[in-house]
């Protein structure tokens, strides 16, 4: 450095980006001072982007990977639930000393049962009674020794576990509910009926036939499984192919888009009611429970009775549905469907009827409508359908953010949720009737049970796409928005109390998909006239009620706009029961909202862009 040079010329910082291309000494270079450049700094092998997207790929290729080898169920909430439960049954002393001293009681009762057995010749009263759904041990044979011994061990076995996994303190309700069916399933699973060597039933059987029912149960067997491979429908399904013997309601389609078909149905009477109906059946099955065999059919009984219906049949998506979301449900199927109609019959308010997830959709819609003003509603009808989904029964068990991010990445793998992976969650919650004693039947026994025309039915189930099915079970089933005012449509929230036209809803005794306590809040969301109809039955038989079928029974009141709330347990003590279907009395209360006979409109709307495409039931209903 020149001598001149000052202390403020020493003390002079050098910018980075120059200390890096200076030369530097190499460490060996001696006094010839050589000079080398020193290395690039080396890059970064990812950057947070690309890190965060390889964890989500990883992670969701596992999730996926994992969900189809567990049904769609996730580890961790099951780990989660039986986790809770063990830590506060250890912690419980007293809950400790209770089972014990169950167990001792059960197994003194079984040993003077048994004892009883040995006295009177192996038949005496039972020292427990199975619960009045259960008809595993119905026959005469499961009396005898040393099966009633067996089934009576069992049955009293069934009882402790369900008070070892009930009333535990602390542990969550969602939990309780968890370990509870897990341990109903393996219970289920063990049963002694379904094997061969503790069922007598099959026993005798075997004697019976010299074991030619066990070589038919292997055939039934092979072909069950061959069906299952190439993802066709169970046997006896091909007698009810809609357009046969199902389905078969004459109409025509009349309006058709990506998602729907609209039919409209050919009056059956010389005069009709002015205002029509549009059915909005759930997407997760075919259209035609609401239009069985002829004498089954709510569709020919609507028209029957002077009503003009249209009814909507969704498509069967695939892969290329996977963006589809529970909004373009509602564009593309309620709303287009409205306005199909509004071209067939202008000027005209509409009784629309939403059954299932239908009646959600619907319901969705008709708020959504009423904030904006669009009064073409005359009428709404919620058949089993929910609005508030706090107490939607036993499917909430699959409910909570651990399941539905593990089903979540399921459907994000393959677009959709597939209709065995949904059936077996249905079929999981009556697991002994649906699938155990079928299992028996079939396999052990070697019977094909004939398939009616419900049971084929319901056999003919459709997939979901991956957006809706996330939308629908995170807004409405996880979060309930819908029902605490927070869905939002057209990004503005709506509410079922702006809903103002009277509503007529229908809950089933037996339902276990839609809980009738459930579909009656109905009466806490909406400001309006409703009348609330409880019929016998279950979810699809408890609907479909032929007038001209004997054993049903309803009850039945209204509460006005102005009226006080009824709680589930004072209405069910006071609605006036009858004996018979509910049709009729639905179809008393449509008429009392309807005007006068007039002529029956035209088929279709040709030119209005809605002209007839093809006959009822359409292409959409025939997709598999």
């Amino acid at each position: 450095m020149p001598p001149h040079a000052s202390s403020k010329s020493k003390d002079r910082q050098i910018p980075v980006s120059q200390q890096s291309m200076r030369p530097v000494l190499a460490p060996n270079a001696g006094a010839a001072g050589a000079r080398v450049s020193a290395p690039p700094p080396s890059p970064e092998p990812w950057d947070d982007a690309e890190l965060h997207q390889l964890r989500d790929a990883l992670d969701h290729t596992t999730h996926a990977g994992l969900a189809h080898l567990t049904a769609g169920l996730s580890p961790a909430a099951i780990i989660d639930a039986f986790m809770d439960w063990g830590v506060h049954l250890a912690i419980s002393p007293g809950k400790q000393v209770e089972l014990a001293t169950k167990a001792a009681r059960k197994w003194a009762r079984l040993t003077q049962f048994a004892s009883r057995c040995a006295i009177n010749g192996g038949i005496t009263e039972p020292c427990i009674q199975p619960l009045p759904q259960d008809h595993r041990f119905t026959e005469k044979e499961w009396s005898h020794w040393p099966f009633n011994v067996i089934q009576q061990g069992f049955l009293l076995q069934q009882q402790w576990w369900d008070n070892a996994t009930t009333d535990v303190d602390g542990v969550t309700k969602q939990h309780q509910a968890v370990v509870e069916f897990a341990m109903r399933q393996v219970l289920d699973m063990v049963s002694p009926s379904n094997f061969i060597a503790t069922n007598p039933v099959v026993q005798r059987r075997i004697l019976e036939t010299g074991g030619q029912n066990l070589l038919q149960g292997l055939r039934n067997f092979v072909d069950d499984w061959e069906r299952i491979i190439r993802s066709k429908p169970p046997a006896g399904t091909e007698s009810f192919r809609p357009g046969r013997k199902v389905a078969v309601t004459p109409g025509e389609v009349i309006y058709r888009n990506t998602l729907i078909e609209l039919i409209q149905y050919s009056p059956t009477t010389e005069k009709v009611r002015p205002e029509p109906l549009l059915i909005v059946p759930a997407w997760i099955m075919k259209y035609y429970i609401l239009d069985l065999s002829p004498e089954n059919s709510l569709v020919r009984y609507l028209t029957d009775q002077g009503f003009t219906v249209f009814i909507i049949s969704w498509k069967n998506p695939t892969a290329e549905d996977r963006d589809r979301g529970l909004d373009d449900y509602r564009k593309l199927g309620v709303m287009a469907a409205l306005d199909a109609v509004n071209a067939v019959l202008p000027h005209r308010r509409i009784h629309a009827v939403g059954y299932c997830l239908g009646g959600t959709l619907l319901s969705i819609a008709a708020a959504a409508m009423a904030r904006d003003g669009d009064r073409r509603l005359a009428t709404l009808s919620l058949l089993a359908a929910q609005a508030d989904f706090r107490e939607a029964g036993e499917l909430t068990l699959f409910i909570n953010e651990s399941q539905l991010h593990f089903l979540e990445d399921l459907m994000r793998s393959q677009g959709y949720l597939d209709t065995r992976q949904m059936s077996g969650a249905f079929q999981l919650l009556r697991s002994n009737d649906l699938i155990w004693s079928r299992l028996i039947r079939h396999y052990l026994l070697g019977e094909r049970t004939p398939l009616n025309d419900m049971m084929s039915w319901n056999a003919d189930a459709t997939r979901m796409p991956y957006r809706m099915h996330a939308d629908y079970l995170r807004q409405l089933f996880l979060n309930n928005d819908l029902a605490e005012g927070r869905f939002l449509v057209d990004d503005r929230p709506i509410a079922i109390r702006d809903i103002r036209m009277p509503i007529f809803a229908v809950g089933t005794e037996r339902d276990h998909v839609a809980p009738w306590r459930s579909a009656f809040k109905i009466h806490l969301l909406a400001d309006t006239d409703v009348t609330f109809l409880l019929t016998t039955g279950g979810h699809n038989a408890g609907i479909v009620a032929d007038p001209n079928r004997t054993g049903g029974s309803f009850q039945v009141l209204t509460r006005s706009a102005s009226g006080h709330y009824l709680d589930p347990d004072t209405w069910i003590k006071i609605a006036p029961r009858f004996e018979g279907s509910w049709w009729p009395e639905w179809v008393r209360w449509l008429v009392s909202h309807s005007g006068e006979l007039t002529a029956p409109p035209p088929m279709g709307a040709p030119a209005q862009g809605y002209p007839a495409l093809c006959e009822a039931p359409g292409t959409y209903v025939l997709q598999a």
